[in-house]
């Protein structure tokens, strides 16, 4: 047998040459070469609050001030029709708050909150609440509780009844962000354990129960990290943030705003991202058309999570209808990005394209002094942030222009 030897520059230039003449597609689904980030965690500061957003860029008209600055760790949020806000807490430097508080007066009648209530203590991740019928739904890593007639009784919370434990008790996006859906169902996200692995089927998942904590559903698969969702208010379809894995490189793969239009979709974790980027580390007999792809891309690492729709009419008419969506920002990027929040312009009860709405919280030297995380809209049409670096909640209004 005659063996031919090719020399290395010809097969080296030859690969090129087929890299170049694949299509624009196939070019895409080639998994992009990772590349070590570099852990930008350490870079961050400490600024008075009352001085620091001095330093929001808001657009013509909006004002940002402090609603409460007495709720440490201050992470998703919950609001009663009374206008008493819940706000649940995962941890501060990496060391667990375990806390629920409800803060009076949020009514949009005042511009800073009331008397600011410790509901409960040593909670594992409380990070998720949700009101319905007078009783607060809080989720923590392993199950979801109720405390009932809660509103009469924050001086003295009721013992809570829990009405689920069957998730899993793993830290690992094992945070919750719930909340209830148009169908009366308490709506759940199942992260990942891992930064990228196949699912158990267990896990990357969005579920949804009774509000007895019964008869749990799978609506969503391939989830990698939910941190935050809401329905449209005309079409009720689901609408949820979903974060890229991590360490791949500075620019992918793309953050996820998804949308829900029948129950059971795929949203392409471990397999795809955005859509079109396929990672090659877990192969799929699934072909591309059984994975739903993004309603809309945001930079990668951006760690987009709570959302509100603003349904509401102080924001100028332009403005009604629209999601907007808090950005917690990079933790493993070698720039950091992020720590803002951005404006989801709707049509047709679709998303068209995004823009910055508010961004500062980053400086220009790349320190972060905040950090938000959720977003509730006030029943005058104000906006409230949550921040669980500077432990305070903001409110942003229009004020005309």
């Amino acid at each position: 047998m005659r063996i031919i030897r090719v020399p290395t520059t010809a097969i080296i230039t030859g690969l090129c040459a087929l890299l170049l003449w694949l299509p624009p597609s196939a070019q895409a689904d080639r998994k992009p070469k990772p590349t070590p980030n570099a852990n930008v965690a350490s870079n961050p500061i400490s600024l008075d609050p009352a001085e620091a957003i001095k330093r929001i860029e808001l657009p013509p008209g909006f004002e940002i001030s402090i609603f409460s600055d007495e709720v440490p760790g201050a992470r998703s949020m919950a609001l009663s029709p009374n206008g008493t806000l819940f706000v649940g807490t995962r941890a501060i430097k990496r060391k667990p708050i375990g806390k629920v508080y409800a803060v009076s007066g949020a009514t949009g009648k005042q511009a800073r909150a009331g008397r600011v209530y410790t509901l409960a203590e040593d909670l594992n991740y409380p990070n998720g609440v949700a009101w319905r019928d007078g009783a607060l739904y809080v989720a923590e890593l392993q199950q979801i509780s109720r405390y009932d007639d809660i509103e009469a009784r924050l001086d003295k919370p009721p013992k809570p009844r829990i009405i689920n434990d069957s998730f899993p008790n793993k830290y690992h996006h094992g945070w919750k962000y719930i909340d209830f859906g148009p169908d009366d169902r308490l709506y759940v996200p199942v992260g990942a354990p891992c930064n990228v692995c196949e699912s158990s089927g267990e896990d990357a998942i969005l579920v949804s129960i009774r509000p007895d904590g019964s008869d749990y559903r799978v609506e969503a698969l391939g989830v990698r990290n939910s941190v935050g969702f809401d329905w449209h208010p005309e079409t009720g379809e689901l609408f949820f943030t979903d974060n890229g894995r991590d360490l791949w490189d500075d620019d992918t793969p793309p953050e996820e705003l998804n949308h829900v239009t029948r129950r059971g979709q795929h949203f392409g974790f471990p397999y795809r991202y955005g859509s079109d980027i396929v990672d090659t580390e877990f192969s799929t007999d699934k072909p591309a058309s059984d994975f739903t792809s993004p309603a809309l891309e945001f930079p990668a690492h951006n760690a987009l999570l709570g959302m509100d729709f603003n349904t509401h009419s102080q924001f100028p008419d332009d403005y009604s209808g629209d999601l907007f969506i808090a950005a917690h920002g990079s933790w493993n990027r070698s720039v950091p990005d992020g720590y803002r929040i951005y404006r989801v312009q709707m049509q047709d009860g679709q998303a068209v394209e995004y823009d910055i709405f508010a961004d500062g919280w980053l400086t220009p030297d790349k320190e972060y002094w905040g950090r938000p995380v959720d977003i509730k809209f006030l029943a005058d049409g104000s906006m409230l942030v949550s921040d669980d670096h500077a432990g305070v909640i903001y409110r942003i209004s229009y004020t005309g222009g």
